[in-house]
């Protein structure tokens, strides 16, 4: 049995995101969806574990606008849902998401979104969704720990029934990958089936809207009545005489508990986790009796400016620190600078000179690894091809959003911008329709399935001729494996219909569609060749499994696979293998060349590639 099923009582030591699951089982959950992406992965994959144990529906949609429009329609039936995705998730969907605060929910309904401060697995840029809250008009809270998601989205859920509008849940990464026990409460069975009755508030439109807007304001104050008096605010060291005090959400809660415990020191604390609307009564009576207070936050300064404006009312003469004098607006926060801020506040000095640590570490010269695809992946063999056919030529390459993201590092460099999914193809439309430069136009299966027919359709609309290589790897990989409409199977383990991705192609009017083994690289390479001089659309569909998903397969069916070597009296060191294709596996040692058989796969690439013949399979 998952731990997020253990009965009432236990406690258990849990992922933030696998928190929120239960969160939502202890709710009455009945209808979940999702589009994967990092940091939110784990909710998804957890729930894809336990939903038919739960007895509740689950469902990887074709991408977060679909998600979000799924779960209203369940909530708009009379069945509590949740949908969730990152914060580039919610660019997706906001299109959806905002009307659905002026339809409202018959049902509960909650939105989790992970921001990804620093960036970890989030290449297009660094964003803070809580304004989003606020141009929605939707309510959100702001866990801490893995403990407060739990009881977040209980608490969400109840907002959501009472309320009858979708709350937010906003994590980041910190609080979604943490793990700490959590106190199980009782699971709640929801129910699966509602039926949806029609009323004209579902319409949205005008002059009614006006109304609605009118009414969704009168919504928000009662909201900020209750942020005034919610248990997820709430004060540590209270009553500690001091003139300084800290403001603070989400994670920077932990490294503020931490850094004052380093420290030695107590300080008045105010920690929000109703960050819209917020509690300005609360912070008023909080910040009127102190010279100083420091807002901590990460990303943007939301509550710092909010506090700043409300102590012009009470305060007049308090200096509000944070992002000007002890934080970046970028990245993560930590411990460390948490107690490196509150030790030039307060004079108290930490029994560690960090700046002498900082410098010492700085001295340690770490050798330097840039992100690689994996050993066998067919990407690679992909990213080989098209700098082989299209070498000689002035070709700029599409950058899209999945594992293929890695083709921006040498040798392959072949990720010339990457904006967001499915961007590839109307970039490369952009840059065809103005310039006389090849354009090759990579994007995944998911990302096809997920943004990439629009632009598709686009330049074929639009008469525009790039090259569009759909990398098709059977899998949503780099989020966890994760299936999609063209594997065949849902999230729930069930199979369904198998969505090709080369007839949609030929559907959209695109009458040049191959479909070819990446592996196969002499192939790849002609076809390339002849497909990027077509004067319209053409469409490769790279057809090949992830070798991680495959290696998985071949060792649970006992499946023995074939590993290579080089042979070193016929290889001449020229060292293809290694500075152009760069596969893991390969590395050199004293001037020769050698395959990691420990590493290798057995995708035979190498063999192909190597001018000399030198590689080999091993015989056993």
């Amino acid at each position: 049995m998952h731990k997020v099923l253990e009965k009432q009582g236990k406690k258990v030591l849990l992922l933030g995101n696998e928190a929120i699951v239960r969160g939502a089982l202890e709710s009455g959950v009945g209808f979940t969806s999702t589009y994967p992406g990092t940091p939110s992965s784990e909710i998804g994959i957890t729930l894809a574990q336990i939903a038919k144990d739960a007895e509740i529906y689950f469902e990887y949609s074709s991408n977060e606008k679909v998600a979000f429009e799924a779960a209203v329609g369940a909530a708009l039936s009379g069945v509590k849902s949740m949908t969730f995705f990152k914060h580039f998730g919610l660019n997706v969907a906001c299109e959806s998401v905002f009307p659905s605060a002026y339809t409202g929910v018959k049902a509960g309904m909650v939105i989790v979104v992970a921001d990804d401060p620093a960036c970890h697995s989030s290449g297009q840029s660094e964003e803070d969704i809580r304004p989003f809250a606020r141009i929605a008009h939707l309510p959100m809270l702001e866990p801490s720990n893995a403990q407060e998601s739990k009881d977040f989205v209980k608490e969400a859920f109840k907002l959501s029934e009472r309320f009858k509008i979708p709350v937010f849940i906003r994590m980041t990464t910190r609080v979604d990958h943490m793990r700490s026990v959590v106190k199980l409460g009782k699971i709640v069975k929801g129910k699966t089936k509602g039926k949806f009755i029609k009323d004209i508030v579902y319409t949205n439109f005008p002059p009614y809207i006006m109304e609605t807007h009118d009414e969704l304001h009168k919504k928000l104050d009662k909201l900020k009545e209750v942020s005034e008096k919610s248990k997820l605010n709430f004060f540590v060291n209270k009553n500690i005489k001091s003139n300084f005090g800290i403001i603070v959400s989400g994670v920077s809660f932990d490294y503020v508990m931490d850094a004052m415990n380093d420290l030695k020191i107590k300080l008045p604390v105010l920690k929000i986790g109703f960050t819209y609307p917020l509690p300005d009564e609360l912070i008023k009576s909080f910040i009127k009796k102190f010279k100083k207070i420091l807002v901590v936050e990460e990303l943007e300064p939301i509550v710092e400016n909010y506090v700043k404006r409300l102590a012009k009312d009470v305060n007049p003469k308090l200096r509000v620190l944070g992002k000007e004098n002890y934080f970046p607006y970028s990245g993560e926060y930590n411990e460390e600078m948490l107690v490196n801020a509150l030790s030039k506040i307060t004079r108290k000095k930490y029994e560690v000179d960090l700046k002498a640590h900082k410098k010492k570490y700085m001295k340690i010269k770490e050798p330097k690894r840039l992100p690689l695809l994996c050993p066998g992946c067919p990407h690679r063999s992909t990213f080989y091809a098209a700098k082989v056919a299209t070498r000689g030529m002035d070709v700029v390459y599409g950058g899209d959003v999945g594992c293929y993201v890695l083709g921006l590092f040498k040798p392959m460099e072949t990720q010339d911008w990457m904006f967001s999914m499915g961007a590839s193809e109307g970039v490369a439309h952009g840059i065809r329709k103005v310039s006389d430069q090849k354009v090759i136009a990579f994007l995944g299966d998911s990302t096809f399935f997920h943004a990439g027919m629009p632009g598709m359709v686009n330049a074929v609309y639009n008469k525009s001729n790039p090259l569009i290589i759909v990398m098709d790897n059977r899998i949503t990989a780099m989020t966890g494996h994760e299936p999609n409409p063209g594997t065949g199977i849902t999230a729930m383990g069930e199979p369904t219909k198998e969505i090709a991705i080369d007839a949609i192609a030929k559907a959209m009017g695109i009458e040049d569609v191959r479909v070819v083994d990446p592996n196969n690289v002499n192939l790849m390479i002609k076809t390339i060749r002849e497909l990027i001089e077509k004067d319209k659309v053409s469409v490769i569909v790279a057809k090949r499994e992830c070798q991680l998903l495959a290696m998985r397969k071949k060792r649970k069916q006992g499946i023995k696979v074939a590993k290579f070597e080089i042979d070193p009296k016929v290889c001449k060191k020229c060292g293809t293998c290694l500075r152009l294709l760069a596969c893991p596996a390969v590395k050199e040692e004293h001037g020769m060349f050698k395959i990691n058989k420990n590493i290798c796969t057995g995708c035979a690439v190498c063999a192909q590639i190597c001018p000399n013949k030198a590689i080999h399979a091993v015989k056993e």
